[in-house]
Order: structure tokens, then sequence, then C-alpha cells
């Protein structure tokens, strides 16, 4: 099999995270908070060393701001929910994930107002349009910091100088870009970050979170259990227990942490330099095709490694399936959950063929992927 869907999930996953989620599940029996002795302290250690090693590869000053939650899109949904009320306006970009663009259309309903700034169509967004976007009631604004349909990386750090001189909270989603290319949040003036584990932070599923700085702002999404003062009926306000709600995954989120440990041992300069590598020369041989529509920078530079294509005369599905049948080759089609980012490329219609090599890709299967696509392109000639 020659996988290139990491922008759905990562894989294969370090032998270690495989290795780290057996050993917590066989053998860390407890739930952190709530127990004594030695295997429920050593729950409670092995979420606080993920916590650590989270705030360290984001630069957070603060590990306990950070929450752990089942994947970016509820931590997205927190960041939304819990900062909006009626009256307040939003600025997004045209390349937003439904993660953000359906809890904004929900909270439309409440009162909550919100622009789209529209990208190019290669999907570059300019600064200046997200400033001139701000009226007097903005409150924030939130962007991916990469397409996962165009790969586009967007200017956040930019935006966060504009953020930062305007007063407004900034939330960034690094779904398609942890663990691929640095994120700083001290840098970029971001008060507000939602990660996911499963994508390159080559954790498993079920583990993501958010960054906030500002906790006083953010209303929970999820009131209950915490394992801390349970004598209130009030959600405690001590972080992190004042959005951690319930059991947390700590088997899946001590993994996610071997994964991030995996990523600083072989450091995110060399995965980004291999990742470039390969997304250059898919770029180039896709580029040889006449029947080959690609979307995004044509400069493996600007984007991270997520390339979307059409072939002339195919509809993606088509295409996706024939290669599956005949490659064992594993991509995706359709809309990616990203409607927006296909409005804003022109194709909302059809959707996009979408392949996305990771860090464990060899340049020979990439070589394998364009010789597969060409075939492709010439059974569709022929017929």
């Amino acid at each position: 099999m020659i996988y290139l869907n990491n922008a759905a999930t990562s894989w294969p996953k370090p032998e270690v995270v495989y290795q780290t989620h057996d050993a917590h599940l066989r053998h860390l029996s407890g739930s952190i908070n709530r127990g004594a002795g030695g295997a429920s302290l050593d729950v409670d250690r092995a979420v606080l060393e993920t916590r650590e090693l989270v705030a360290d590869f984001f630069n957070i000053q603060e590990p306990e701001q950070i929450i752990f939650a089942p994947n970016a899109t509820e931590a997205l949904n927190l960041a939304l929910q819990g900062l909006l009320a009626a009256g307040d306006h939003v600025i997004i970009s045209s390349l937003e994930h439904n993660a953000v663009a359906r809890p904004l259309y929900a909270l439309h309903a409440r009162g909550v107002e919100y622009t789209i700034v529209n990208c190019d169509p290669s999907g570059r967004l300019n600064p200046l349009d997200v400033e001139r976007a701000i009226v007097p009631r903005t409150r924030l604004i939130c962007l991916t910091q990469a397409s996962n349909v165009t790969g586009t990386i967007l200017p956040v750090n930019e935006v966060g100088e504009i953020a930062r001189k305007r007063h407004l909270q900034y939330l960034i989603d690094t779904a398609q870009t942890a663990g691929e290319i640095p994120v700083d949040v001290e840098a970029a003036g971001i008060t507000l970050l939602a990660f996911t584990g499963h994508k390159g932070l080559l954790g498993p599923p079920g583990t993501g979170g958010l960054y906030i700085r500002y906790p006083e702002t953010i209303r929970p999404l999820i009131f209950g259990g915490t394992g801390s003062r349970s004598e209130l009926l009030t959600q405690p306000e001590i972080l992190p227990d004042k959005y951690e709600s319930g059991t947390i995954n700590a088997p899946a989120i001590a993994a996610l942490g071997a994964g991030i440990r995996f990523i600083q041992e072989i450091g995110l300069d060399n995965i980004r330099h291999h990742t470039m590598g390969l997304t250059a020369r898919l770029l180039e041989g896709l580029r040889r095709l006449p029947e080959v529509i690609l979307y995004g920078p044509l400069e493996a530079g600007e984007r991270v490694p997520v390339v979307s294509l059409n072939i002339r005369g195919l509809y993606p599905g088509e295409a996706s399936a024939w290669l599956a049948e005949h490659y064992n080759l594993v991509t995706r089609s359709g809309l990616h959950c990203a409607p927006l980012a296909h409005r804003t490329i022109g194709t909302l219609q059809t959707g996009t063929l979408r392949l996305s090599p990771g860090f464990f890709t060899t340049p020979g299967e990439i070589d394998a992927t364009l010789a597969a696509i060409t075939e492709l392109v010439g059974v569709m000639l022929d017929e």
C-alpha cells in the first residue's frame, strides 16, 4: 500500500507511539485526579508530561493553559462557543474547515456576525484584507494556518501583529501544520490555538486540544466531574479542570507525548525538509501532465504537503477509486470538509483528488504515484 492520506490522519505512526499506547492501556489502570497509589499517580504524571511537551512545542509559557480534547474540532468549538456572544463579530478566511464554519453558522443564529475574507485562487491571504474587515464589534480573528485543500500556508504571524495591535483575540487552527512547520504562540500573538494529535504530531486518534491564554474569557463547553472541588455544583475555575470534565483519554495522550518526543528527536526542520522534497517532486511530475489541473501554490515552500488536483474529464472520486483498485494507492476525494476553500478555488461542484505525503513516505512512493496517475490519464484518453 502507498499511503497518501496523511492530511486526514498520519500513518504509520512511530513504533514508540504504538508501544506507549499499549503499555499505558495495559499497566496504568486508573483515571487522572481520581485515585491514590502508584498506578493512578503514574496516569497523572503521564498526562502532565504530555501537557508540558505540548507547551514546549508551541512555546506556551503555562502548561495548565493547554486543555486536552478528543480532536481539533471540539477544541475549536470550545474556543468559538466559549468566547462569542450575541453582538460579537468574527473574521475568518475563505479557506476555513467546517470545524470553524459550522460552529460560526450555528452561532450566527444566536446573534454572532462573521466576515469571510477571500483568499486568491491559490489560497493566498492578504493580511491587509483582514485588517480592512475589522469593525468596532470585532472580537476575534480565526485562521487556519494552512489549508487542508490547497496546502497554502497563511501569513499567521503578520495577521497576528494586526490582532495584537487591535487588541483582538486570535485563534489559529493548526490541524495541518503542527508537526510540519513551527508554531510559536508568542511570536504570532496567538491567544487561542487548536491542535490535533493524529496528523502531523504522529499521535493516535482521539487526541487534541486548545491553548487558552485568557481563561477568564472562555466559558466551558462541557460541565461535570473533574476530580477536584467535588463539593461544588459550579464548575471549578482552576486550570485545566475548568475545561476537562469526565475521564480523559490518558493512554492516547501519553502516546501523543511519544509522538512529540519522536518529532523533537528527528527535528522539525528535518521533517520539513523531507516533506517539502516529496511535495516538490510530486508537483514537478504532475505539472508535466497537461490533463492534470493543480490547485494551490506551485512552490513547495509555500505549502504543507497537501496537493489537490483534478484530471480533465474524470471525477475525482473515479480517479481515487481507480488508483486504489489498480495500485493500492490511498488518496482522498471530495470536498474534504472544506466547502469554503473549494468555492475559493472553483471546485465546489466536483471537489478534488487530494494527495498528502507524510514523514514516512519515500521518494520511490512518489515516483510510483506519478507513474500510476500517468497510466490513469492514458487509460482515460484511450476511452
